[in-house]
């Protein structure tokens, strides 16, 4: 098993570049499957859950080809639909969460799909219903076989319609997005999700010929079209890691610029960091975060105790708060963090707390952070990455640690984090990659 071998404690220095956006590729590559034209799409996150879709295109019939490091040309002119029924498919369609994202543009173009039950991280329940109740709606029919966990589906009629999500769910929208593009008639979509990665896909699919008004808003309404043509589209950089990063400069008490953030599409994430007493200055478009002593939570007006939680777009996205909670353990001052939409992701404080850390975990959803003011160093342990948020989080940890830190299962923050130790290791921080076994494996 790979791990990473941590020496913290150091404070890191440099410049680094986030990487395209790991939420939005998973859409936008998925959307290839809308036309016949090339597509042509930069900014791609060299990681995991993005090569697998790239793979699972490819198997299904797609033309890849691979530009530059970062730069793909797609082009769906023959899809093997058989290809669905395959072992193959049942394989690498399962072990990939983001392969729920390839139904609705082929509901859409073709008429009918079939989906293993995806894989993914372990953050509590993650349920899938929006997708489905949403294609209903259009007129697809939905058949489960419980025995080989597959789902498929006949679209072969999909008609526009008013639908009401039971949740603002990113991907649920998305999904219902591409199906609604070319269906016949007119889709009105409320209670819609309208993060940037969202918008974005809005964008491409207008500029494809798509008719989509409301974009940016919870009110989506979709004039379906007869066809779609390719175009050219590049990712917007990753938030979540733009985030990390300004998280980890102020743990390790390091001077790191940002590059080229895009902070129009931040929204309130800044705000965030700057009310746990982050400093930072925007230089063009990147982040300058100095070196900071010391750095202080805010408290709300009336003096009582900050509360951080996570709600759909604009407010703060969930898969930041694990980040949150850990730069606040040297934080002067207490928080709560309130994590709303899943009922796993904050378990891995017992991790933090073992490095030493003042974190009292209220229940599965919230969690009290007492700062350290950097008294107190955290000390260096043996741990393992339950999923990508929190494994980048215990990262920061280790990386402002005394002493070693051995992180197991890194598979986990790899799924999400392009060439993260090489990164790393331009900023000066003392991380290598070992093959070694947890305590008792």
């Amino acid at each position: 098993m790979n791990a990473f071998e941590i020496y913290g404690g150091k404070p890191l220095k440099g410049e680094i570049v986030p990487q395209g956006a790991k939420n939005e590729a998973l859409q936008i590559i998925s959307a290839v499957l809308l036309t016949a034209e090339k597509m042509t799409i930069s900014n791609i996150p060299d990681i995991k859950d993005v090569n697998k879709l790239i793979d699972l295109l490819a198997a299904m019939g797609v033309d890849v080809n691979r530009v530059n490091e970062d730069t793909y040309e797609f082009e769906a002119k023959n899809i093997n639909i058989d290809y669905f029924q395959s072992e193959e498919f049942k394989k690498k369609g399962g072990s990939l969460r983001g392969s729920i994202m390839i139904v609705g543009p082929l509901l859409a173009r073709f008429g009918k799909a079939a989906i293993p039950k995806p894989g993914g991280d372990k953050i509590g329940r993650r349920r899938l219903d929006t997708h489905f109740l949403g294609f209903e709606k259009l007129g697809a029919k939905f058949v489960y076989d419980a025995e080989n966990h597959f789902f498929n589906v006949d679209a072969t009629q999909l008609k526009g319609t008013y639908i009401l999500l039971d949740e603002a769910s990113v991907t649920g929208t998305a999904n219902i997005v591409m199906a609604a593009v070319l269906a016949k008639g007119t889709t009105t979509i409320y209670n819609a999700a309208c993060e940037p990665y969202l918008q974005q896909l809005c964008k491409m699919l207008n500029r494809m010929g798509a008719k989509i008004s409301g974009i940016g808003s919870n009110l989506l309404t979709i004039e379906g079209v007869e066809k779609l043509d390719g175009t050219t589209h590049r990712m917007l950089p990753d938030m979540i890691e733009i985030g990390s990063f300004i998280g980890l400069a102020a743990m390790t008490g390091s001077e790191i610029t940002i590059k080229n953030v895009c902070f129009q599409e931040l929204g309130i994430i800044p705000s965030v960091f700057a009310r746990l007493g982050i400093k930072f200055e925007l230089k063009g478009d990147d982040i300058f975060i100095p070196a900071q002593e010391n750095y202080e939570i805010d408290t709300f007006i009336d003096g009582s105790i900050l509360t951080i939680s996570d709600a759909p777009w604009p407010g703060f996205t969930p898969d930041l708060l694990s980040i949150v909670l850990v730069t606040a353990i040297q934080a002067k001052g207490n928080v709560l963090i309130h994590q709303k939409m899943f009922e796993s992701r904050l378990f891995f404080v017992d991790k933090l707390i073992d490095m030493g850390a003042q974190i009292i975990l209220c229940d599965p959803h919230r969690a009290t952070v007492i700062g350290l003011n950097k008294q107190n160093k955290l000390r260096g342990i043996e741990m393992t990455s339950p999923d990508i948020r929190a494994g980048v989080s215990l990262l920061i940890a280790a990386l402002s640690a005394q002493g070693k830190s051995v992180i197991y299962n890194i598979e986990q923050i790899e799924r999400g984090y392009q060439h993260i130790e090489e990164r790393l290791k331009a900023l000066g921080a003392d991380i290598r990659r070992v093959e070694a076994q947890p305590a008792g494996h």
